[in-house]
């Protein structure tokens, strides 16, 4: 039985150890150099700080991740720097690439997708100058390159990535002049109850939060972020508090993030349907709670099936690779299984919570002034979107046809979520009636050679 997993992150690792259990040894292939994942990712070699300086309180999980990984690879047909930009469920094949150059078909008779996520985006005017990035850019950039973005930068979003961003900058040496969270403290307080389902995960939340604050770390709630300021660089953000007195904060860049989206572009080309949730606010592939997909041989796990965190991901990777192994009457470990459906139902009710405490600020995006611009990449404003809506187009992709929104090098991966709330309000209709961009090869850009 040919068994590809894509990624190895937390998901792919736990996925990978299954099926090697039960004797499956399957093709892995990895985008990057070296797996481990985003809050886990691992460094180059040469890299000298210490797992407890780079990931706090994941270090260990961060070194039990790792040493799997490593036990891993050569049991396996192990594949790093490898993209797999396109997939044919018809004829079950994965189109990679590896190295930017060596292209290759990869068949199988089941695979496991663990993609991952990305950040969530509220675009602000100023967003496209240099030294504005995500928070998850940020956290690459000090995890595997050993450098911040700033050393005075403004972190703006909301939820746990949003503190524990800006500590690791503290500890790496950097001072952040502000941390602006858009949540207001009511709203977090009303939902809190609900992450009680993980009380480890909670307190570690709540530790990040007063380590900030003893560390001196300026920290504001209920902010409405109005612009980045700049001409050649960032120099400030500008921004209003509760009270509604605007503020002027210099800084030399800016980190943005309003929680995770799914990368879940190869589930798309894989025929798997989509289902909006609300809670989340994003489109997620459809699947049971063991992970399988409606697409026969098509597996997900990790936050590419759904933000879940990276408990949900090791948790999910494992019982995505025994559903896999029960269908083809493999040996399964049933007991496991119980154990972790039961594991995933706490932690997706933990989740919820989380979700509705940090709640991404839909109705900042819709509001966004018109000469913002929405898509970076194609330079769409959100003006051009709302003529788009004007101009009877219904839906996003009809919008996209209109305005080249979501057409560039992201293909909709940055301004997919906010263009939709802006189109949606000049509709006058909800966020899912406008719909989602769909995937299309390659997933993620190639060289034309390479697709010719």
């Amino acid at each position: 039985m040919k068994v590809v997993v894509v990624g190895a992150g937390p998901a792919g690792i736990r996925a990978v150890e299954q099926l090697v259990r039960a004797g499956v040894f399957p093709t892995w292939i990895e985008e990057g150099p070296d797996g481990g994942g985003r809050i886990t990712q691992r460094p180059p070699a040469e890299f000298s700080r210490s797992h407890a300086a780079l990931y706090g309180a994941d270090a260990g999980r961060a070194k039990r991740l790792h040493a799997a990984l490593d036990s891993l690879k050569a049991r396996v047909d192990w594949r790093p720097d490898t993209l797999v930009w396109n997939i044919r469920p018809d004829a079950r094949v994965l189109h990679t690439l590896t190295n930017g150059a060596a292209q290759d078909e990869v068949s199988y008779d089941a695979v496991i997708l663990c993609t991952g996520a990305m950040d969530r985006v509220l675009p602000l005017p100023g967003w496209t100058l240099p030294g504005a990035t995500t928070l998850g850019g940020a956290q690459t950039a000090l995890k595997s390159q050993g450098v911040g973005v700033g050393a005075n930068p403004v972190l703006i979003g909301t939820g746990p990535l949003l503190w524990l961003t800006a500590l690791q900058y503290a500890k790496a040496g950097a001072k952040p002049a502000a941390v602006l969270d858009t949540t207001d403290l009511l709203t977090k307080a009303r939902f809190g109850g609900g992450m009680l389902w993980n009380i480890p995960t909670l307190l570690r939340g709540m530790g990040l939060y007063a380590s900030l604050k003893l560390r001196g770390v300026k920290m504001y709630e209920d902010v409405t972020p109005l612009a980045i300021e700049g001409v050649d660089k960032v120099t400030a953000v500008h921004w209003r508090d509760a009270a509604w007195k605007e503020h002027v904060t210099p800084c030399d860049a800016v980190a943005l993030g309003w929680g995770l989206k799914p990368e879940a572009q190869l589930a798309d080309l894989a025929g798997v349907p989509f289902d909006y949730d609300d809670t989340q606010q994003n489109w997620v592939p459809r699947k049971d709670s063991a992970g399988r997909s409606p697409v026969a041989g098509v597996y997900l796990a990790g936050d590419g099936a759904g933000i879940g965190g990276v408990d949900v991901a090791e948790l999910g990777g494992a019982r995505a690779a025994l559903a896999l192994l029960a269908d083809a009457k493999l040996p399964s470990d049933m007991a496991l299984s119980k154990h972790l459906d039961g594991r995933l139902r706490t932690e997706r009710r933990f989740r919820a919570a989380l979700e509705r405490a940090f709640p991404y600020p839909a109705r900042l995006a819709s509001r966004m002034e018109d000469s913002t611009s929405v898509c970076r990449c194609e330079v769409i404003t959100a003006g051009e979107l709302r003529a788009a809506a004007a101009a009877e187009a219904p839906e996003l992709n009809r919008a996209k046809a209109f305005s080249r929104v979501g057409m560039g090098r992201c293909q909709g991966r940055l301004c997919g979520t906010p263009a939709a709330a802006v189109l949606a309000r000049a509709l006058a209709v909800e966020v899912p009636e406008v719909g989602r961009l769909r995937g299309q090869p390659p997933v993620k850009p190639v060289p034309l050679q390479q697709v010719g």
